[in-house]
């Protein structure tokens, strides 16, 4: 997300020196780095939200970024499935969202259908959307910095920003090579971004609290399972898509997510913790309020992230011949998820400005899709305040 902030802003600015400081060792190692890669098409979203328009319109422009930076990307296609009578008006409220966001191609196909297009695949009614695709997000985070670069910015990494002190002027970034004097700042800063917030003079809320995605991956025999993306019809009151099989960009094909609470914001292990990260989960009053309210999903998360065989039932709903002999663990990402202080799991942009400074505290998915239109739009709302301001 900063990294297309950068690019848009050089892009605009050409006379202005654009400098992204990178805390990592090098770019997109966190979400950017653990997803499972998926071109969203703009199912999902409410018909004329942000969500919905950026999703479409950064969707069409990443295939077209691919294409003309040598990145492979597949628009493989998806189908939701519904297995049973109940989810049949969640899946015509999907449809109904879709086709009002313009997503290309969208079609409600029986059994059959869904036969044809996943062999392996079984429910009573679907959508199919051939537009949604695959790509490794991490090789266009590379491309975004190779932008920057080629456009004059720079990208600084080993650099993660500690404090922020405002003068006259600008301001004063303290970082681990010692401080940087900017007339303005953006800070997308993912799982940290409310830390950063918060240090520079914004309300804590929302408060960023982790979920711990994990995956496992099919075995190479059993690939022919799974010819694209095949995904549940989800619960449209949780921010999470539930459990789905996604064929990958290198031809691995995975299982997953869990979304299990997590002890560290950067938790790919399990056994991480950290005893900041936890205090700042558990000494939220929002966090609270969402365990009294999602305790029964979170003991089902927690079933599917300790039982292998309980994980692969819940992927065998929509490919009944799965079983836990055909899968082995893949790896894990952690989602940085904004937690309103009532509770209530945000799944919106969030913004807020401070002194000379604008911080997205809330990038929601599909944030990735719609990199380069969020780009757009975050540079756009960064200048109007920054003038305003």
């Amino acid at each position: 997300m900063g990294l297309a902030v950068a690019r848009e802003l050089t892009k605009r600015h050409p006379q202005a020196s654009v400098c992204v400081l990178e805390h990592e060792s090098s770019v997109g190692t966190h979400q950017t780095g653990h997803n499972s890669g998926v071109i969203h098409a703009g199912v999902y979203y409410a018909p004329g939200s942000q969500k919905a328009r950026l999703c479409v319109e950064g969707a069409r422009e990443l295939y077209e970024y691919c294409e003309s930076r040598g990145i492979a990307s597949e628009a493989c296609g998806k189908v939701i499935v519904a297995t049973d009578a109940g989810e049949l008006c969640r899946l015509d409220e999907l449809e109904r969202r879709g086709k009002a966001n313009g997503v290309p191609g969208l079609r409600r196909i029986d059994a059959a259908g869904i036969e044809a297009l996943e062999p392996h695949a079984r429910g009573i009614s679907g959508l199919h959307s051939p537009g949604t695709g695959i790509v490794d997000f991490a090789a266009v985070a590379r491309a975004y910095a190779r932008d920057v670069l080629e456009a004059g910015g720079a990208v600084v990494t080993g650099c993660g920003v500690e404090g922020v002190e405002v003068g006259m002027r600008s301001l004063r970034l303290r970082h681990a090579h010692g401080a940087t004097e900017a007339g303005h700042a953006i800070f997308c800063a993912g799982a940290w971004s409310d830390r950063l917030a918060v240090v520079a003079g914004a309300n804590p809320d929302p408060r960023i609290v982790p979920f711990r995605g994990a995956y496992l991956r099919l075995l190479p025999e059993r690939r022919h399972l799974v010819r694209s993306l095949i995904y549940p019809v989800p619960d449209p009151s949780l921010p999470f898509l539930g459990v789905h099989l996604t064929k990958r960009i290198d031809g691995d094909v995975l299982i997953g997510p869990t979304a299990l609470l997590a002890g560290a914001r950067d938790a790919y292990d399990l056994r991480r913790v950290r005893r900041a990260d936890l205090f700042d989960t558990l000494a939220w009053p929002g966090s609270w309020r969402m365990f009294r309210h999602w305790w029964r999903t979170g003991l089902a998360e927690l079933r599917h992230a300790t039982l292998r065989s309980a994980f692969v039932r819940a992927a065998a709903r929509y490919v009944p011949e799965l079983q836990p002999d055909d899968v082995e663990p893949a790896f894990a990402g952690v989602r940085a998820q904004a937690l309103a202080r009532d509770g209530r799991l945000v799944d919106d942009f969030v913004f807020s400005a401070t002194e000379r400074a604008l911080h997205v505290r809330n990038a929601p998915s599909p944030a990735a899709t719609s990199s380069l239109a969020i780009g757009r739009y975050v540079a756009a709302e960064a200048k109007r305040r920054f003038l305003a301001g």
